[in-house]
């Protein structure tokens, strides 16, 4: 019996945005032998959907992002996007220039972005007082609004977030996942989130990826299902991650 807030796959046509298959990715060790970090893992994400990868520490999820960002090609397998796809990306360090103010770290990603449309995507993320603000003078929250902005800004096909709200307080958390959430809703973007938090993949993703320990490969994937139980699912990937899937 599938666990409340589960649900089969939907028997519809699905044309990915996101396609991989990552049949081996190794690391060499310290002592020159190769150390697997991904074996066997496979997954598609269709246009809007959103993904989340949930897995023990060290498994191998930022890697993963790595990967499908491009900038690591050592491993065997395939990863596609269509044609021109844009990507977008936020770390789990803003990563900001800190000689440039907050409207010029976000206008140099996205050059051609009108003033319109950065202006709407300041207003949205609440960054509209802040623009001639430079990163130090900005909190650890202001600081990923603003990195969120530069991803939005390139008018991502693919958002890739790697913890993206990770040292944050809960009640600024919250409120930036339910901006974000508004963002991805209102652009179709297709999302892949990195997070340790069930509760934060419960919320944001249609669907989740439980990893295994390294060599990580994906055990289970659960279709979340809206207006289902959310305890329940928290608890049964809990004892899935506990008993490492």
């Amino acid at each position: 019996m599938r666990p409340a807030g589960v649900q089969n796959r939907p028997e519809i046509a699905r044309t990915p945005v996101l396609s991989v298959h990552v049949a081996s990715k190794t690391f060499a060790a310290a002592s020159g032998a190769a150390m697997p970090v991904l074996r066997d893992l496979a997954f598609t994400l269709a246009q809007g959907e959103t993904g989340a990868l949930i897995g023990p520490s060290g498994c191998g999820k930022t890697t993963l992002m790595r990967l499908i960002a491009g900038l690591d090609h050592a491993y065997d397998g395939s990863i596609s996007l269509p044609a021109g796809a844009k990507l977008g990306m936020v770390f789990q360090e803003p990563r900001l220039l800190p000689w440039r103010s907050v409207a010029d770290n976000v206008r140099l990603a996205a050059p051609h972005a009108s003033a319109a449309e950065l202006d709407g995507l300041f207003a949205a993320l609440g960054l509209a007082a802040h623009r001639a603000h430079y990163p130090g003078q900005l909190s650890l929250g202001l600081a990923r609004r603003v990195a969120i902005a530069r991803a939005f800004a390139v008018k991502p096909d693919l958002l890739l977030l790697d913890e993206p709200f990770v040292s944050l307080d809960e009640v600024l958390a919250a409120r930036l996942r339910d901006e974000l959430t508004s963002l991805v809703k209102k652009r179709r973007v297709t999302t892949l989130l990195v997070t340790h938090d069930i509760a934060e993949a419960i919320t944001l993703a249609d669907r989740i990826f439980l990893l295994t320990p390294r060599p990580a490969k994906i055990c289970e994937e659960i279709v979340v299902k809206r207006g289902g139980d959310p305890a329940h699912l928290r608890a049964h990937i809990a004892a899935r991650l506990a008993a490492a899937c």
